[in-house]
Formats: C-alpha cells, sequence, structure tokens
C-alpha cells in the first residue's frame, strides 16, 4: 500500500481526565490509498466525528500518528507548524450542507480558496472554471448560489474541496439531503475524482443507498476501527 494517501496508526483522543476522562477514540488504524473512495461507518458516538476532525487537525489527538499525502502531521504531537495552511492546502472538506458563500458567484466561490493561498485571480479563477467544467456545472459560473438546485450545490461544494489538489478529501454526510439518484451521482463523481486526481477520499455515512459503492468500509465501534470488505457493486 502507498504511504501518500491516508496512513493513521494506533489513534487515540481523550477527553477530560481522572475519573470524567471519556475515551472518544481508543484505537484507529485506517490506510486509503490513493485514488480511493473509503466508507466510515458507525453509530452515533462512536467517534467518527472526533476522528474526522483529528484528520482535518481541527481537534488534538491524544497519541498515535497520522500521516497525510505522505507527510507526517501528528506524531505524539502536531508536526506541522501552520495547521490553518495545512487545512487549506493539503485537506478538503465536503459537508452535508455546500456552505457557498451567498454573495459570491460559482466561480468565486470556487476560486476563493487558491486566491487565499496566495495565487493571482486569473490564475484562480481557471482553477475554477475546470473543476466546474468537469463536474458538469460550468454552465452556471456566473450564478449565484441561491438561484442552483441542491445537486448543483453540491457539486459545487465538491470543486471547492479538491481545487487546491489536495492529497486528502474528508466528506462529511455528503449525501445526506440527497435523493438516491442525486446520491449516487455525488459518490460517482467523487470516485472519479479520486482517480484522476490522486485523492484519498474518506467519506462518513449513514447512507444506505451508498454504502453499497464502498469496496472498502471502517466501522467504528466503541473508538475501535474494524476493516470490513465492502460489497463495491458500482453505481447501477
Amino acid at each position: 500500500m502507498s504511504n501518500k494517501g491516508i496512513h493513521i496508526e494506533m489513534l487515540q483522543k481523550r477527553y477530560g481526565s481522572g475519573d470524567t476522562a471519556v475515551d472518544a477514540l481508543k484505537r484507529i488504524d485506517m490506510q486509503v490509498d490513493p485514488g480511493e473512495v473509503i466508507g466510515l461507518i458507525g453509530p452515533s458516538g462512536s467517534g467518527k466525528s472526533t476522528l474526522l476532525k483529528c484528520l482535518g487537525a481541527v481537534i488534538e489527538p491524544t497519541a498515535g500518528r497520522m500521516t497525510l499525502g505522505g507527510q507526517v502531521i501528528y506524531d505524539n504531537g502536531w508536526k506541522v507548524n501552520d495547521l490553518r495552511a495545512l487545512r487549506r492546502d493539503r485537506i478538503g472538506f465536503i459537508f452535508q450542507a455546500p456552505y457557498l458563500i451567498p454573495f459570491l458567484d460559482v466561480t468565486d466561490n470556487v476560486a476563493l480558496l487558491p486566491m487565499l493561498a496566495g495565487q493571482s485571480n486569473s490564475e484562480a479563477r481557471a482553477k475554477a472554471r475546470d473543476l466546474l467544467k468537469a463536474l458538469d456545472v460550468d454552465h452556471r459560473a456566473r450564478a449565484m448560489p441561491s438561484h442552483l438546485s441542491g445537486g448543483e450545490q453540491q457539486r459545487v461544494a465538491i470543486a471547492r474541496g479538491l481545487v487546491n489538489r489536495p492529497p486528502v478529501i474528508l466528506a462529511d454526510e455528503p449525501t445526506a439531503p440527497l435523493d438516491s439518484e442525486r446520491a449516487l451521482a455525488v459518490i460517482r463523481i467523487l470516485n472519479d475524482m479520486a482517480d484522476k486526481f490522486e485523492t484519498a477520499i474518506i467519506v462518513v455515512t449513514h447512507d444506505e443507498k451508498i454504502i453499497p459503492t464502498f469496496k472498502r468500509i471502517y466501522h467504528i465501534r466503541d473508538g475501535v476501527t474494524h476493516e470490513e470488505a465492502g460489497e463495491g457493486r458500482g453505481f447501477r
């Protein structure tokens, strides 16, 4: 397996101390290769959200090791000085709600991150237009978010997550508000983009519509990961 995707070893997260301590993550071991989309499932309170926050450098783990895109970002302590730059440049986020900026048009919603990373407006917008075309939503490039359908908004959100070509994308319930056809379309897009850009993607989901599409699944139970073979039936 490649070490350039997502590699997690013995990750732990404890809240509090002493008798009131809560072990949200007891032992997380995961590997997601570049170009691979895996499902992360588990009941409420099992640790899925905590794991995503650790991977996204939003909260600090208690122990363990995390490698993203070949870079060790945590090894019993952060190994990256600028966590904000890490989140901006190395990790793409896709959420259940698109969270598009309402006063920016579609192109500028996608181009904003590379602009913040120091790219010129013209270069950032060119990247945005290329992704919008790849996601078949370029005809809405000048539209405001309020004029988009739910499916179009989610495609724009995916473009925003991919625009800085991050080696890792964390998708938190990206299909929850969508019907079966649109949900499967989103997963198809994520698989196509993972393959095209060699991105490692984790999809946290409860959505029974998409679980059969994954070839591999990690199930979290009581803060511990268990790898399972998925059905991998694809999108028919």
